[in-house]
């Protein structure tokens, strides 16, 4: 069995840690499929398309004028390669998952080869170190896809892992939500058809925000630095709102298209 990496990814100067953790991908996975972001600059695009990354077979990419179905349209370009499952990641937490805790991340994948669908989410140490404009937003959505799942998960960690024949599932029936909407929308496909699922908590995908513009993943005192500037911002709280609006709309719509309520 092999697994492709399917990523969504606005670069917030984290190319030169892709270049640097690359070799530590390429251990873990056959493929990696990345759709960029409409904004994204150019000229990492272009090491892509025709400088250092062009001659790797691996690597395949997609650029579209928007970004409205983003993670769905990756998990369709990953069904090119060979892979028995995609593992699919927001770029800037599955770089700093790699570059803390590449053996937890290693054997998260190993998971993924083991089920239908795997929630990958984050242990309470983990989310303490996210701002509370997220924590406390993020509890509404997650609290209102686990109940339409009937299990508590967190949702919103970025990350989710399915065989082949899951993501061709998710592929010919997703079209009620935009990419953020996903959370909600994957595990309630799954769901709906009866696919296995199961859950892992993990400490890899701690706040990754912290990291932009970097060298290198920043560490706990920078985290709680900045995610109490993030705190203070009215602007950022509404965002996150918007977010868990997002999130939680697409459950209910999914839900009253042909879900059932668990017991």
């Amino acid at each position: 069995m092999t697994v492709a990496l399917a990523v969504t990814w606005n670069p917030r100067g984290e190319l030169p840690r892709f270049r640097r953790l690359l070799p530590r991908l390429d251990k873990i996975y056959g493929d990696i499929v990345i759709y960029f972001a409409p904004q994204v600059d150019p000229e990492v695009v272009g090491c892509f398309t025709q400088g250092e990354f062009s001659n790797r077979a691996n690597i395949r990419i997609i650029t579209r004028p928007e970004w409205t179905f983003g993670r769905t349209l990756v998990l369709q370009k990953a069904l090119e390669t060979t892979a028995t499952h995609i593992h699919y990641a927001d770029m800037d937490r599955l770089l700093r998952w790699v570059e803390t805790r590449p053996a937890e991340l290693v054997r998260t994948v190993a998971l993924i080869q083991e089920t239908d669908c795997l929630l990958v989410g984050r242990t309470a140490e983990a989310y303490r170190t996210h701002p509370q404009a997220l924590i406390q937003t993020e509890k509404i959505s997650n609290q209102v896809v686990s109940y339409l799942l009937g299990r508590e998960v967190d949702v919103s960690a970025g990350s989710k892992g399915f065989s082949r024949q899951a993501v061709e599932w998710i592929v010919n029936q997703a079209h009620f939500c935009h990419s953020i909407g996903t959370d909600a929308e994957w595990p309630l496909l799954m769901s709906q058809a009866g696919f296995r699922m199961d859950y892992v908590e993990v400490d890899g995908l701690d706040w990754e925000t912290a990291d932009r513009y970097r060298e290198q993943a920043a560490g706990p005192e920078l985290q709680r630095q900045l995610a109490e500037t993030v705190d203070q911002d009215p602007q950022e709280w509404r965002r996150r709102v918007e977010i868990a609006q997002e999130i939680v709309t697409c459950a209910l719509n999914l839900y009253s298209k042909g879900g059932e309520k668990p017991d």
